[in-house]
């Protein structure tokens, strides 16, 4: 089933109306769909690569008000509507792991993470800072900045380097995506050390 899933996402990218195929999947994976927008956004942006940039922002707005419907769902409707995903897609476990740990520290780092490299996924993070109800300017603001980072990479990389570029985004770039990510967690947290600020993660 995920590979037909898959392969139907791909075939997205050549229809006519592929633009707005990408806004869809953008949205919907940040609050219950399976596959990423990545998926759509490369041979997209391949295919055109003068368009990257108007694809970039398109897939960043429409991600991050996805998450904002992910949000609402975890803080408005978990028992009702999330659980219910989550279980679908067996992260349920895994979510209850991410709430126990779930301060302010620990949701910024899983909302860089996931932004930047889809670990934990997206849909998981965006349900549980709904759930346990972090400042919706904090995660609009970190979604943006994390979601953005990573469609504008992509934009430039395949502007840049075109097909050559695509076998090093498919087997790479979470890893270095990973090491960005860790190299702002590291900062953020040398900055709150030297601040004085006192606990820096919940659990």
């Amino acid at each position: 089933m995920l590979k037909r899933l898959y392969e139907w996402t791909m075939s997205l990218a050549a229809r006519p109306r592929a633009e707005l195929w990408l806004a869809i999947i953008a949205f919907v994976e940040s609050s219950f769909f399976l596959i990423p927008a990545d998926i759509l956004f490369v041979p997209m942006a391949l295919a055109r690569p003068q368009r990257a940039y108007r694809l970039a922002f398109l897939a960043t707005l429409f991600s991050v008000l996805g998450g904002i419907a992910g949000y609402a769902l975890g803080y408005y409707a978990f028992e009702a509507l999330a659980k219910p995903v989550l279980a679908f897609y067996g992260k349920l476990d895994a979510f209850e792991t991410l709430k126990a740990c779930a301060g302010p520290d620990t949701t910024l780092i899983l909302l860089t993470t996931s932004g930047l490299a889809h670990l934990p996924p997206i849909k998981v993070v965006t349900i549980l800072a709904g759930a346990v109800h972090i400042g919706l300017a904090f995660f609009v603001i970190s979604c943006v900045l994390a979601r953005g980072a990573r469609f504008f990479a992509l934009a430039l990389l395949l502007r840049r380097y075109g097909y050559a570029i695509r076998h090093f985004i498919e087997r790479r770039l979470k890893v270095i995506a990973l090491v960005g990510a860790a190299a702002l967690i590291l900062l953020y947290f040398g900055l709150k050390l030297v601040a004085g600020s006192g606990q820096l993660l919940s659990c």
